[in-house]
Order: structure tokens, then sequence, then C-alpha cells
């Protein structure tokens, strides 16, 4: 099982860019990139809820279970 992260897909919706993102959620550069690139292992639901508020979305849009049969 895998968890997919669209960041990207939900910045590129929005049309933000990883430094706007950044500057709205208080988070570095490159712990926003780890994130971006599906590279992170866990995220705090702190993080996630100020990504959601930044980029106007739900959790369900950034986060998706993909079942690897």
């Amino acid at each position: 099982m895998s968890i997919v992260v669209n960041l990207d897909v939900m910045m590129a919706k929005r049309k933000m860019s990883l430094n706007t993102l950044s500057e709205k959620v208080g988070l570095t550069l490159s712990n926003l990139s780890i994130l971006k690139t599906g590279k992170a292992k866990a995220v705090r639901f702190s993080t996630l809820e100020a990504i959601c508020k930044a980029l106007d979305c739900q959790p369900g849009d950034i986060l998706e279970f993909q079942d690897e049969r």
C-alpha cells in the first residue's frame, strides 16, 4: 500500500509557488519539498491543516491512498 502526495497538483491548481506556500504555512522550502516529492515519512496534522488553509482544499485533495496489489 502507498500514500501518494498530490501537493504539486493542488499548488498548480491554485497557481501557488513553493515559496509562497512556504511563507503562508511557515515551513522551510526543504521540508515542503520533501513533502511535495513524496519522500516524507509522516506529516503533522497541524502542518496538513495549515497547507489546507493556504490552498483552500481538503486533506483528501493532497493525500491519496493507492493499493499496490
